[in-house]
């Protein structure tokens, strides 16, 4: 189940859509940052959204923003992990098991680059905001459930792209309301940190993919050797 035989991470006939979308996802972030190195106050955009650094919800909106904002926290992060992980390892997918924890690990390492990087902050000097982490953990966990769905279930391209869209859809929107509502980040940071998620999800499955593919290859190349040696 660790080698061809298995379904794998990145499903085939996704994997042009999902490398456009990672493409222009990867453009945003740049072009964003860009636009916000330095900024300590919202932009514009951020502005006409809503005003990030004031209570914009109250109870009980306001728990359901906090409860919400846990799933991006250590903690609440390594539940979702954990619990993915030994549901995978239970179904014998350990590469699936694989991508849950290199994708969330690469999806927060590289949003915690890119925020000394821009710059950006909210709430005072020490408060670096671009990306949003918890927008970009929450969406990427969620995508990677999605690309694991769409490759175990055999969807189709249509069925399978509009699964992972609007999983990282619902999944991004959400963990975005809860920090614009907490005044944790402003509109743009959670827009930095969906498409963060977006980006590094394709390439860590396609990553994932070729590493188990090329064990599987070395394993059966050494047992065909081995086999050999005994019929001499």
């Amino acid at each position: 189940m660790t080698g061809r035989s298995a379904p794998a991470v990145l499903p085939p006939l996704l994997r042009v859509w999902l490398w456009l979308i990672a493409a222009l996802a990867a453009l945003v972030v740049v072009v964003l940052g860009v636009l916000y190195a330095g900024h300590s106050e919202p932009g514009r955009l951020d502005r006409w959204i809503i005003q990030p650094t004031a209570d914009s919800v109250r109870p009980p909106w306001r728990n359901v923003a906090l409860a919400t904002d846990f799933l991006g926290e250590p903690a609440g992060a390594a539940v979702l992990v954990v619990a993915t992980v030994t549901g995978c390892l239970l179904l014998r997918w350990p590469r699936a098991a694989v991508l849950i924890v290199a994708g969330a690990g690469m999806t927060v390492a590289t949003t915690t680059l890119l925020k000394p990087l821009v710059g950006r902050t909210i709430h005072g000097e020490g408060n670096l905001s671009y990306p949003s982490g918890h927008t970009a953990f929450l969406t990427a966990f969620a995508l990677v459930v999605a690309l694991l769905a769409t490759g175990r279930l055999g969807l189709g391209r249509t069925a399978g792209t509009s699964l992972v869209l609007a999983a990282a859809l619902v999944a991004g929107a959400a963990m975005g309301w809860a920090q614009v509502a907490l005044s944790a980040h402003y509109p743009t940071d959670v827009l930095g940190g969906w498409c963060t998620a977006l980006a590094v999800i394709p390439a860590t499955a396609w990553l994932v993919d070729r590493m188990a593919d090329r064990l599987v290859d070395r394993m059966a190349d050494r047992m065909a050797d081995a086999g050999r040696r005994e019929h001499r």
